[in-house]
This record gives structure tokens, C-alpha cells and sequence, in this order.
């Protein structure tokens, strides 16, 4: 059975609608999908999510958001990056501090959790000494990325393209977050082709 981790984006979860789709739409083709909810902490998240993925061996990363932004992290994995936010110091510098309501549930049963000036130092540093960085012409066989034409949240196409070329980039017709069309049209596709399935 093939292995897929999904990477929920910022004040998501694990149960996300986008990993349930997934699974739905990729049972029956023997695809399993492993969505785990990721600290809150960037720090935390980093350490997490390298040692998820060394343990869990996945054939496919999928990250969307900030889950993008971790996924580009993996390297020597297939990725496919949605609506990647490569930049989420500064989106959370310009949304402002305070406390945020989680989206979906999440497994330890947290409803709000807290953006304050560690949190943004963390995506700072993460930031600056850990993405895009290390990125061969291998890594880059490896990478896809997905991008909403009307996308009002992250603008980070140019650095996609900057870093990982055009070969694998793709625009879909759609916003910042997924829906069950999108899923359909455009993820699942490219998922298929990825693991010829």
C-alpha cells in the first residue's frame, strides 16, 4: 500500500476536509493518508514533522499553506506544495498578535492557541537558514507546485520559480483554500501521476 502524508495549512488540523477528501477519493486505488496535526510551536514543528516523515517512509508529501511551506522541507521526498506560504512571519507580522480559533479539531482537543512574537521569530529563522536551502537539480525532480490563480492570502509563485524552475509548476483555477473540486481536478491528477497509480 502507497503512503501519503498531508501537512494541514495554519490554524488547521489533522481532520481537515482536504485530507478527507484524499482519502476518500484515494481508497479505493490503495493509497493510505496520514494526516497528523502539527505543533502549534514552528520550533516544534520542524523537529516533528522530520521525524514523522523519517518514521512513516511516505511515497508523497502533500503541504498546503504553511503545510507547504514544511513539506519543502522534506528533501529526498516527492513534494507537491499548494498554495505554499514561504513567508509566514510576515503574513503573521501583518494579521497581528493574539489568540486564533483552530479551524478543525484536534486531536489533544485544543480550541485556540496563541500567535505572539516567538512564534513569529520561529517562522523567521526557520525562514532564513532552513527553505530553499540544499536544493539540487535531484530535489528539484522531486518538487511540484500548485498555485490558485486568485489566491489572495499568499503570493509566493515567483519564489517557487526562482527556486525550483517551471517545469513543475502549475496554476489551477481556484483561491487560497482547496475545495472538492479542486481536489478532484487538479491535486488528484498530478497525486496519480506521481505515484503511478
Amino acid at each position: 500500500m502507497k503512503k501519503i502524508l498531508y501537512f494541514h495549512g495554519f490554524s488547521s488540523a489533522g481532520s481537515t476536509g482536504t485530507a478527507t477528501n484524499l482519502r476518500n477519493y484515494l481508497y479505493e486505488k490503495e493509497v493510505r493518508v496520514i494526516s497528523p496535526d502539527i505543533p502549534v510551536s514552528p520550533k516544534e514543528a520542524v523537529v516533528f514533522l522530520k521525524d514523522f516523515v523519517e518514521q512513516e517512509q511516505p511515497d508523497l508529501i502533500i503541504g498546503t499553506s504553511m503545510g507547504g511551506m514544511y513539506a519543502e522541507l522534506q528533501h529526498g521526498y516527492k513534494r507537491i506544495l499548494v498554495n505554499p506560504s514561504f513567508h509566514m512571519a510576515r503574513l503573521l507580522t501583518f494579521r497581528g498578535l493574539g489568540n486564533v480559533e483552530f479551524q478543525n479539531k484536534r486531536e489533544d482537543g485544543a480550541k485556540t492557541f496563541k500567535v505572539d512574537k516567538q512564534m513569529i521569530a520561529e517562522f523567521k529563522e526557520i525562514e532564513k537558514n532552513q527553505t530553499f536551502k540544499n536544493i539540487t537539480s535531484g530535489e528539484k525532480e522531486l518538487v511540484y507546485g500548485l498555485f490558485g490563480r486568485n489566491d489572495q492570502t499568499v503570493h509566493t509563485q515567483d519564489d517557487f520559480i526562482k527556486n525550483y524552475g517551471r517545469e513543475h509548476f502549475q496554476i489551477f483555477e481556484g483561491e487560497h483554500r482547496l475545495n472538492d473540486k479542486i481536489v478532484k481536478h487538479d491535486v488528484l491528477p498530478l497525486i496519480c501521476k506521481l505515484l503511478e497509480i
